[in-house]
């Protein structure tokens, strides 16, 4: 017994050492319109800049993780599930000028009080907003059926151009025909997580197919993004693979 804490206590060491490796701040890159910056903040939730243009992405985990940022111009939600879609971080936020983009199953879910601010996309929708052209994009699981954690056409994967970049956010997905289909992605935040997405190895896989230039695995709680990333980098691609701490928070 003694042999089996020590064992435990020198892997619990070992996963805090290797997720204290990995870094949370943000990254910046250029754009046709200025720096755009990306913050991993926790999750599945990220925030953009640029400018003076503030995005979030499935806002989750409490209003203080936004207190440095300006009030958002956008928010996405990818779908009904309270790391995607959380009233409690909503109702501490800021959002009295702000316009959601959501799935018609989010719509349902919100609050009467953003009714009107709410820009609903269904499956391969298209959309400019704030100068941004959206493109909703399936996420759901497989096989397809009514038992799965995400159906499909109930949720929302997101591509948004902007200022001559093109980002894909996942959302909860597996590795759809959809998402090995794309094309010219600059940046792509790519999920992996068990039993709700997909393991490591099929993100991976997915990536090689559709060759973002860079790609951070995000919403992995639990999953082993360092060998997504040998993975990805033995998959003879130009793909950067960004690992960031989303869990520091």
């Amino acid at each position: 017994m003694k042999k089996l804490a020590l064992i435990l206590i020198l892997g619990a060491s070992f996963l805090n050492t290797a997720t204290a490796q990995l870094s949370s701040d943000p990254d910046t890159y250029d754009t046709d319109k200025g720096e755009l910056t990306v913050y991993p903040l926790n999750h599945g939730t990220i925030a953009f800049t640029l400018n003076d243009l503030t995005i979030y992405v499935d806002p989750f985990g409490g209003a203080g993780l936004f207190a440095d940022f300006d009030a958002p111009d956008l928010i996405f939600i990818t779908d009904i599930h309270g790391d995607h879609l959380n009233p409690e971080t909503l109702n501490g936020l800021d959002t009295e000028n702000t316009t959601f983009i959501v799935p018609q199953a989010v719509a349902e879910q919100m609050d009467q009080k953003y009714h009107d601010q709410l820009i609903i996309m269904d499956n391969d929708d298209e959309s400019l907003v704030e100068d941004l052209m959206v493109r909703a994009v399936p996420m759901y699981n497989l096989p397809e059926d009514e038992e799965s954690f995400h159906t499909k056409g109930r949720g929302n994967g997101y591509v948004i151009s902007l200022a001559g970049k093109t980002i894909y956010i996942s959302g909860d997905t597996e590795d759809i025909p959809e998402m090995r289909a794309l094309e010219g992605i600059d940046i792509a935040f790519v999920c992996m997580n068990l039993p709700y997405t997909m393991t490591p190895e099929q993100a991976a896989d997915a990536v090689i197919e559709f060759g973002p230039a860079i790609v951070y695995p995000y919403h992995y709680r639990g999953q082993n993004i360092e060998e997504f990333k040998k993975l990805v980098e033995a998959g003879d691609v130009s793909t950067e693979v960004k690992l960031k701490d989303w869990y520091s928070n």
